[in-house]
């Protein structure tokens, strides 16, 4: 009897010691890591003194902007009547609404004969160091009048039937006098020029870039910074510098590899110094994304060829096809605003019975 109790009670002792021990503790769950934020790029300040923000509008010590030729410029932009067959306008080539360019490898001129050279943006051009592609303008005052007289452009016959067009309509009469109050003789083809060139010194298109060169740092991505970056690695910012990312020098088009299209020898055309062939003024890169095709001969139809050729012929480079399109994705940051308000088209006066009429031939 003593016997059976005793393996009971050890029994029972056992059962409880088996109750009392801990569980085994099953392993925490491991605490989810936070994703690490990529380092925000950030560009050497050494390289932005290259560039400046736009001016408000471009002026320079000789030129004089009243409301008075502003307001008479932006009326002779839109005006067909400067054109013999009244059919074409400066506008016409390079509409205000679409960036200022027609988007046409060449612009269709009188009767539909072509330009041999693709028509650049009108904005910010009073900017660059000269007008045209081989700089024969000095400036935009000069420049305007140029397509009115070309016999492929606007194909006026001479500077005497732009004057009688626009004096045979009193409200020109009436704008010129107040343009310009200093002349006995205010309607002249240099003044029509020099009212045009004040309106477009206004066609100022400030964009994100000038407001990070302002000091508004989250104005562009960091992706843009990093195009931004590899446009100075890849050697651009030689020739695409200042407020205007260009605009600024001529440079031979082919540097260090001949460019494949030689029919169009460039500056040499007008100065014929053999030290100007093949050289064209660089141009402005500002709304470079919205104003194909590009170059001279039109011979880049996307902005993404545009920067592989200017890689092979100009620095002798093969870029890689994600800095191609990391330098397109800075460029994107210069598409700027369009000046709405300031390019609506004006209502023109009508024709008298005394206007030269159209010559449709």
């Amino acid at each position: 009897m003593q016997k059976t109790l005793l393996v009971a009670t050890a029994a029972l002792a056992l059962v409880a010691g088996c109750k009392s021990e801990p569980a085994a503790e099953k392993p925490a769950p491991a605490e989810a890591k936070a994703p690490v934020a990529a380092p925000a790029v950030e560009i050497d300040a050494a390289r932005l003194q290259l560039f400046a923000p736009l001016p408000e509008v471009i002026t320079t010590a000789e030129t004089k902007l009243t409301e008075e030729r502003i307001s008479l410029g932006r009326m002779l932009y839109y005006e067909t009547r400067l054109s013999k067959n009244h059919d074409l306008s400066c506008n016409s080539c390079h509409d205000l609404a679409n960036f200022g360019v027609d988007g046409k490898k060449f612009s269709e001129g009188h009767k539909g004969q072509l330009g041999g050279r693709n028509s650049p943006t009108v904005y910010n051009a009073a900017g660059r160091h000269v007008q045209f592609w081989d700089g024969r303008a000095a400036h935009v005052e000069e420049q305007a009048t140029g397509p009115i007289m070309n016999p492929v452009e606007m194909a006026m016959p001479d500077e005497k039937r732009v004057v009688a067009t626009l004096r045979s309509i009193p409200t020109y009469v009436e704008a010129f006098q107040k343009a310009f109050p200093e002349e006995k003789d205010p309607i002249s083809l240099q003044n029509v020029g020099v009212a045009i060139g004040a309106f477009e010194r206004k066609l100022v298109t400030p964009s994100r870039w000038d407001r990070f060169l302002g000091g508004e740092k989250d104005a562009i991505t960091d992706a843009e910074k990093a195009g931004f970056d590899k446009f100075v690695d890849g050697g651009c910012v030689t020739c695409h510098m200042g407020a205007y990312v260009g605009g600024t020098m001529f440079q031979k088009l082919g540097l260090v590899k001949p460019w494949p299209n030689q029919a169009d020898q460039g500056r040499f055309e007008v100065t014929k110094n053999e030290a100007d062939k093949m050289m064209f003024s660089v141009p402005s890169l500002r709304n470079v994304a919205k104003t194909g095709p590009y170059f001279h001969d039109a011979s880049a139809e996307s902005l993404e060829q545009a920067i592989s050729m200017m890689a092979e012929y100009q620095v002798g480079r093969q870029l890689p096809v994600e800095d191609v399109k990391s330098i397109a994705t800075w460029l994107q940051t210069l598409t700027g605003s369009i000046p709405a308000e300031y390019i609506v088209k004006p209502e023109l006066p009508a024709s008298t019975d005394k206007t030269p009429k159209p010559e449709a031939i």
